[in-house]
């Protein structure tokens, strides 16, 4: 009834519940004895029967009822701590394998997040592990204990009456039949409703954070229409999977009423007969209806095995993504800890690039090189290829062909935490957690206490509004700094590459979508830059670049144009005529 593939998770559960051993043996110690004060009940029942009410002799009847009820009393609480223990060590893995899950999706390619909507995963953190931690554990925990108990009484059934337990046994090959093949209809409809629920979560998550966009074009109802979309086909799913749960669990209710029928009127035949005697009957079926409770609980238990399954199969995709760097990486740690400790030379030796395997090429055949103390701008109309550079140097994707050389050595073989330290880097698009904004400049890391969070805020213009909030640097910010305006976001994370400590800035459209009074501050922040660091800048700005090294000129992935502002402008080609195509706003010239 259950697959190689299930075999492989069940593995991979108990790799982490390993770590409970002690919890998972006190727990498994008292499963012999709810199974063996399971098995004494039938055999009190008999000896209370016809060795005492059936012929009336009531000597030790009272001790032997005492005895039954300290049975009860023991299997109830072998019962208790068996589940107690073992769900305690079912929990703690699931809390153990949503922390290796965290700690390996924060090592995972920022290309995995290009692709997989934020939703997606963090549904899979979410509502899939919560399958496994619900229903994996108690439905295997039950599953388990119930198994062993129905061999047990069944046993004990062809003890006390070997010819009705042939009769019982007949009718378990077809409810076996007709919950394997269940299982496998709930394992398909269990897949459609994980794989609708990460859909829909994903698509929930967009649509909250993009609700005031939604809201400014009026599209409630486009957007509420293709939630209903997702919701409908979970409802479709999830109403399959409760008729399937619901029939069996009918028909498993029937078979055992109908079998407990004719136990009582064929053992009633054999009563009058002298053939078998009462105390007998009412043991066996007593010992019936415990083999049969389980039979029908076998359904619920399949299901909840079958929805931990569903989300397994799920999460084993984020334990099979490949790292970002697993395949590439040659270089040891101890081979570029010395050649990386400070910048020295980065050089793009004929790169070419692509973000799908035969999608259309990015970039094409690039070359250019970048000393320490040089300041790089990149320019180019929109989808020319700057970010893509930037995304290569910040190791984002690695699948490139030519080389791209740090300090000598190939970029791609080298482990990306050697690689980040060197580099800070300040985008267009800003994320603030919603904690204070030192944490912001800081994220918490070692070496960079509040004077130096200071110092960085100082460096790029932004201490005199910081310290003017109520608060200052310990002023909680809410969602992605809505309690700020938009320039003051910016220069927070400006702050924060400043404080990171990078000896090379890049500096992503940095001046983009900012008011006139914080650009010119950040204008002043990076002119500071420029004079002190290597600087890598895509610009809209002619003031952000023209005082660079070299400016590259990149048209559809290829470099059109190379020099310094006043060699490009005597050549009269593409830098020339994208100035004399630039929209002037408050007197400043904007590359567009």
């Amino acid at each position: 009834m259950i697959k190689a593939l299930d075999l492989r998770y069940l593995k991979h559960f108990f790799h982490y519940a390993s770590a409970y051993k002690k919890s998972a043996a006190i727990g498994l110690a008292m499963l012999p004895l709810s199974i063996a004060t399971n098995l004494l009940f039938p055999w009190f029942i008999i000896k209370v029967i016809d060795n005492h009410l059936a012929v009336g002799v009531y000597q030790g009847l009272y001790q032997l009822i005492g005895l039954l009820v300290l049975v009860l009393i023991m299997n109830y609480i072998a019962d208790a701590f068996y589940s107690y223990y073992l769900r305690m060590v079912g929990q703690n893995a699931v809390f153990d394998m949503r922390s290796a899950l965290f700690a390996r999706i924060l090592k995972l390619p920022r290309s995995y997040f290009d692709k997989t909507p934020t939703g997606v995963t963090l549904s899979r953190l979410t509502g899939d592990l919560e399958a496994i931690g619900e229903s994996f554990v108690l439905g295997m925990l039950g599953l388990v204990k119930d198994s062993i108990n129905t061999v047990a009484l069944i046993i004990m059934m062809a003890f006390i009456d070997w010819q009705l337990t042939l009769l019982v046994v007949l009718v378990f090959p077809p409810v076996l039949y007709l919950t394997n093949f269940v299982r496998k209809r709930l394992r398909a409809m269990y897949q459609i409703t994980r794989s609708s629920l990460a859909k829909g979560t994903g698509f929930l998550q967009e649509a909250l954070l993009g609700v005031k966009t939604v809201q400014l074009y009026r599209a409630e109802q486009q957007v509420e229409a293709e939630f209903l979309r997702y919701t409908d086909e979970f409802k479709n799913a999830q109403l399959k999977t409760n008729t399937y749960d619901a029939a069996l669990f009918s028909i498993i209710t029937g078979v055992t009423s109908i079998t407990i029928g004719l136990i009582i009127w064929y053992g009633s035949g054999k009563v009058l007969q002298d053939a078998l005697t009462l105390g007998v009957l009412i043991a066996f079926i007593n010992t019936l209806e415990k083999v049969f409770v389980p039979l029908r609980d076998f359904t619920s238990q399949i299901a909840s095995i079958q929805r931990s399954f569903a989300a397994f199969d799920h999460i084993e995709e984020l334990f099979i993504e490949p790292l970002a760097e697993q395949d590439r990486v040659l270089y040891s740690i101890d081979e570029v800890h010395d050649k990386l400790q400070r910048f020295e030379s980065l050089e793009f030796k004929n790169v070419s690039f692509r973000y799908k395997p035969g999608g259309p090429l990015v970039l094409n055949n690039v070359s250019f090189s970048l000393r320490q103390g040089n300041q790089l701008a990149l320019v180019g109309t929109t989808g020319s290829g700057k970010s893509t550079v930037m995304r290569l140097i910040a190791k984002v994707y690695q699948d490139y062909d030519g080389s791209i050389l740090l300090n000598g050595l190939e970029l791609a073989q080298i482990p990306t935490d050697q690689v980040t330290p060197l580099f800070s880097l300040m985008q267009q698009d800003v994320f603030l957690f919603e904690q204070s904004i030192g944490f912001n400049i800081a994220l918490g890391k070692e070496g960079v206490g509040p004077e130096q969070i200071k110092q960085a805020a100082q460096y790029v213009y932004a201490d005199d509004f910081i310290s003017a909030q109520p608060g200052g640097y310990d002023l909680q910010l809410s969602s992605n700094g809505g309690n700020l305006s938009a320039g003051q976001t910016q220069l927070i994370s400006f702050a924060r590459a400043v404080a990171q400590g990078g000896q090379v800035m890049m500096l992503d459209e940095a001046t983009s979508s900012v008011d006139s009074v914080t650009e010119s501050l950040i204008q002043k922040a990076i002119s500071r830059l420029f004079k002190a660091k290597t600087v890598i800048a895509i610009a809209h700005r002619l003031s952000t670049i023209r005082d660079s090294d070299q400016i590259l000129v990149l048209h559809q992935g290829q470099i059109v144009e190379r020099g310094n502002h006043d060699q490009l402008i005597a050549q009269q080609g593409v830098y020339a005529n994208l100035l004399n195509e630039i929209e002037v706003t408050d007197g400043e010239a904007n590359l567009a």
